[in-house]
C-alpha cells in the first residue's frame, strides 16, 4: 500500500524523519568533533597565558602552532592552585624563564557586550606588571574590540599595582590620557570607554581575590 503523498500525514511523517536524520548527523559530527574542539580551548588558553609573558607574541609563520604552543607552555608554565580570601581555588600559573620567576593571574569580568577576560603576569616583586592580555565576547570591533590588541595591552608592562603605602589600587584605565609618569594609569581606547573602564574594574576585582597572597609575597620581597 501506497502513502498518498498530497496528504498531510505524509508531509508530517516527512518532515519528522527529516528532522530525526538531521539530529542523528549533528549529535554524530558534534561526538566526533568534541576532542578536538576541546584541544582548540586548550591550547588558545595556553597561548594566552605564555602571551602575557611575551613568549608567544607572534606564531603566524608556525605551521604546527598547536604544538609549539603545547612544548613552550611545558617547557616554562606550571599551573598551581592557590585559596582565595573567599575560599574558592583560583588557578594560579608560575613562569620560569631566564632565572626569573613570573606569576600569572587570571583577570574575568563583564563587558560592554558580553564577558571579557584575560591574564596578568606580575614580576617577582609581586607589584610590576611584567605583561598583560585580554579577550573578549563580543565588544564592538575598532572600539572595544581593542582590547584584544597588542597596542592597548602593551600598555600595562611596567605599571603597578601598590602605592607608595603598599595600598593596592591596580591599574585605572583613563579617558583622555594618561599621565604617562604615573605608574598605575594607562590610556583608554579611544570610543571604547565603557570596555576600557571594565578592564580596570576587573583588574581591581579579579586580582583583588588574589590579595592575600599577592601581599605575602610583596611582604617578602621587600624584607
Amino acid at each position: 500500500m501506497t502513502m498518498d503523498t498530497n496528504k498531510n500525514l505524509y508531509t508530517v511523517i516527512y518532515a519528522a524523519v527529516l528532522v530525526i536524520i538531521s539530529a542523528l548527523i549533528l549529535t554524530l559530527a558534534a561526538t566526533l568533533l568534541k576532542d578536538k574542539q576541546q584541544r582548540n580551548v586548550e591550547v588558545e588558553t595556553k597561548q594566552m597565558i605564555l602571551r602575557s609573558v611575551h613568549l608567544a607574541d607572534n606564531l603566524t609563520e608556525l605551521t604546527d602552532k598547536a604544538t609549539y604552543i603545547e612544548q613552550e607552555y611545558s617547557k616554562y608554565i606550571k599551573d598551581t592552585t592557590i585559596t582565595a580570601d573567599d575560599g574558592d581555588d583560583l588557578k594560579m600559573y608560575i613562569c620560569t624563564i631566564d632565572g626569573r620567576t613570573i606569576y600569572i593571574f587570571y583577570v574575568e569580568g563583564p563587558g560592554l557586550w558580553g564577558p571579557i577576560w584575560g591574564y596578568v603576569s606580575l614580576e617577582s616583586d609581586m607589584n610590576t606588571i611584567y605583561g598583560a592580555v585580554f579577550d573578549h565576547k563580543g565588544e564592538t570591533p575598532g572600539l572595544g574590540a581593542e582590547i584584544a590588541t597588542s597596542p592597548f595591552y602593551n600598555k600595562f608592562k611596567g605599571k603597578q599595582l601598590f602605592d607608595q603605602n603598599r595600598k593596592f589600587v591596580s591599574v585605572q584605565v583613563v579617558k583622555g590620557g594618561a599621565d604617562p609618569s604615573n605608574r598605575h594609569q594607562v590610556d583608554a581606547i579611544s570610543g571604547g570607554t565603557i570596555t576600557s573602564k571594565a578592564v580596570e574594574e576587573l583588574l581591581y576585582n579579579s586580582l583583588g581575590r588574589y590579595i592575600s597572597f599577592i601581599k605575602t609575597k610583596l611582604n617578602s620581597a621587600n624584607n
